[in-house]
């Protein structure tokens, strides 16, 4: 992971920073034209509802437009819809314009390959190299590129879903679902509602409009989800669902008006998907325990990956699985593609739900019960030291050091790394007492902070 400031980061999930303070144009239109030097040919561009997104996405335009690539301008979708308008265009890549669920003074640029999915390692280095090289080569006049548009992707995309074996529509449809959706004025907005009402569902609206800024904090943690809460309890809803402002991560409200925990909507995804078919699953080291339990339920193995859709994406190809993704929201169906997606994630727990006849309080209370306290601290150069230092507090422990630091302990485990996203580093432990993992947590914590 690359940081030139604290306020730009460059990754696999794309270069993200402060919109003039980190990202600059000057950055936008350098990793643009490398991007599309190096995929030459046609680039999909999509982009959220960041009131910057317009500016941004004119430069990333003009930069791949300036190195000869044919580009194809989604306008306003999520970033699953480009992934999978990367492959029906047959396109060499694509660039999303979005910082998902960071603030709204972020933004950023997630570079989708040929494959529909996130760069891998290789390739954002390569796309590095050339940028420090400053050897980019433009086109003449009379070979530059081309800009068409594309309205229909978000159509295709719910189409798609909509023809999957897994997503029992007519069940769904029987049971005219009442749903509040919260889309916090992102790119779902013009996507999750529509297939939603497409299922029979009943569907209250809130946070679903394009104002260029966000109701509440857009990561959807139960600490943001207050307004959906109400509003479930307010309408007697059988569910309440909130996206991220790219639509990739999805969170769940109980028909209680009770947030669960974004760790849930993979889990009870994950239940549904083995119960119609076994098969390997994947997610990464940082997502809850609950997800071995049910694979051991249904007699399935877990892959667990370095954090990172794209390193799950392609472990999820190399063992063929059959559903994988991250405790963060992230649903992740290969069936359909190899990306995190909301609305994927949407229909089969609307399938789950309508298929058991269970509210989501009693699908819930049907899975093993963990406790998981995620907490974050400020990284600074001094992090990798520190890291090694307090590994050897637990030299006797079973450790997994291929994402920062995991450790196995009698009573759950402690998982400490640096974002790939954000200027810290993330600690997130899980035991089934509750005392004890906030126990974990405090002392990690106490060592760094000092």
């Amino acid at each position: 992971m690359k940081r030139n400031s604290t306020n730009l980061i460059f990754s696999i999930s794309g270069l993200r920073g402060i919109v003039g303070d980190g990202l600059t144009p000057e950055l936008v239109v350098k990793y643009s034209s490398v991007f599309g030097y190096l995929s030459k040919g046609k680039i999909v561009v999509g982009r959220d509802t960041r009131n910057t997104g317009e500016m941004i996405k004119n430069l990333v335009i003009s930069s791949l437009v300036a190195v000869g690539c044919e580009v194809i301008d989604l306008g306003i979708c999520t970033t699953p819809t480009v992934e999978l308008a990367v492959l029906d265009l047959k396109a060499q890549g694509g660039i999303v314009i979005t910082a998902s669920h960071n603030p709204i003074e972020w933004n950023a640029l997630k570079f989708i390959n040929s494959a529909g999915m996130f760069i891998t390692e290789q390739e954002k280095n390569r796309i590095e190299k050339l940028v420090h090289s400053n050897n980019i080569k433009f086109a003449p006049w009379d070979k530059i590129g081309k800009v068409s548009k594309d309205s229909f992707q978000v159509e295709k995309h719910i189409s798609k879903i909509l023809n999957l074996g897994l997503v029992q529509q007519e069940k769904i449809r029987e049971k005219r679902f009442k749903v509040v959706i919260d889309c916090v004025n992102g790119a779902g907005s013009f996507a999750s509602p529509v297939l939603l009402e497409k299922l029979g569902c009943e569907v209250i609206k809130i946070n679903c409009q394009n104002t260029g800024t966000f109701p509440h904090p857009p990561e959807p943690v139960p600490s943001n989800l207050t307004q959906l809460c109400d509003t479930v309890r307010q309408y007697q809803a059988d569910i309440g669902f909130a996206n991220d402002p790219d639509a990739d991560r999805l969170a769940i409200v109980s028909e209680k008006g009770e947030a669960i925990g974004e760790e849930y909507t993979l889990v009870l995804a994950t239940k549904y998907v083995l119960s119609k078919k076994r098969g390997p699953v994947v997610v990464n080291l940082s997502t809850t325990k609950m997800i071995d339990d049910i694979a051991k339920m249904y007699n399935s193995p877990v892959h667990r990956t370095k954090v990172g859709e794209a390193n799950v994406g392609l472990k999820l190809k190399q063992v063929k699985g059959v559903i994988g993704g991250e405790g963060n929201g992230g649903v992740i169906l290969p069936e359909l593609h190899f990306g995190r997606d909301a609305l994927v994630g949407t229909a089969l727990i609307l399938s789950y739900l309508a298929e058991s006849k269970l509210t989501v309080s009693q699908a819930i209370q049907q899975i093993p019960k963990y406790y998981m306290v995620k907490k974050a601290f400020p990284v600074n150069q001094n992090f990798e030291k520190l890291l090694h230092k307090f590994k050897s507090k637990y030299r006797k422990s079973i450790m997994n050091t291929k994402d920062g630091l995991r450790i196995y302990l009698p009573e759950g485990w402690l998982h400490i790394r640096k974002s790939n996203t954000e200027p810290i580093a993330r600690v997130i432990a899980e035991a089934k007492d509750k005392r004890e993992v906030e126990e974990l947590v405090k002392t990690a914590l106490k060592f760094f902070k000092k």
